[in-house]
């Protein structure tokens, strides 16, 4: 199985219209256009009933003691942790590519509606973890279904890594039981599993890392 995007080169920065946010030279970042990437696979093997897509971000600090403080940054030296960016299962078996933009256009406070895909399709969204992320935030608190793009501390040490992983599977529907999350997801992919590949783009709003892969 092979995973390409148009959007981005495997290994290479992620332009700024797929993320959350953009660098601000005034207040450190600006909401962007949070457009979900173009996605598309190829070799795909016999048998494959349906495709799940997990986006995440390995590089998570986990602790937020320095995580967007003036005059801090957070060490490279700091444990992290997955935060997903973008679960999506149930695609139909003969699908091949996931259109840019059709999944997310806009930054949508309190989060985009699901688990039920656009467009009337049977694929349903996850929740991502923006959804915990703001809990507490009034004015953004809210369950964050389908594409949320890279919005890493303005203040890490380290660029960051977005993995974007398509799982071909052997069954029409995933069986997962009560909410829709990254982890619920990779546990139910388990023994389901065809084939599969990934591609990872980088991501930085620190100006001291910018452009960096």
């Amino acid at each position: 199985m092979k995973l390409s995007s148009q959007s981005f080169a495997d290994g290479g920065v992620i332009p700024g219209e797929f993320a959350f946010a953009v660098i601000d030279p005034k207040s450190h970042v600006s909401l962007s256009s949070n457009r979900n990437p173009h996605l598309a696979w190829a070799e795909v093997p016999e048998g494959t009933k349906s495709f799940a897509v997990i986006a995440h971000d390995p590089d998570v600090p986990s602790k937020g003691d320095d995580v967007n403080q003036e005059g801090r940054e957070v060490p490279s030296s700091l444990p992290r942790v997955d935060f997903f960016h973008w679960v999506v299962i149930d695609l139909p078996g003969d699908t091949r590519e996931i259109a840019v933009g059709s999944h997310s256009h806009n930054v949508t406070p309190k989060g985009k509606a699901g688990p039920q895909a656009p467009g009337g399709k049977p694929w349903r969204h996850g929740i991502n973890d923006y959804t915990g992320w703001f809990a507490g935030d009034h004015d953004m608190e809210g369950d964050y279904y389908g594409y949320d793009g890279p919005c890493p501390p303005w203040n890490d040490s380290i660029v960051h890594r977005y993995v974007f992983t398509v799982y071909a599977l052997d069954v029409e529907r995933l069986d997962v039981g009560g909410v829709i999350t990254g982890a619920a997801v990779r546990a139910a992919l388990e023994g389901h599993v065809l084939a599969s590949d990934q591609i990872t783009g980088t991501y930085a709003l620190n100006p001291r890392l910018k452009g960096q892969g």
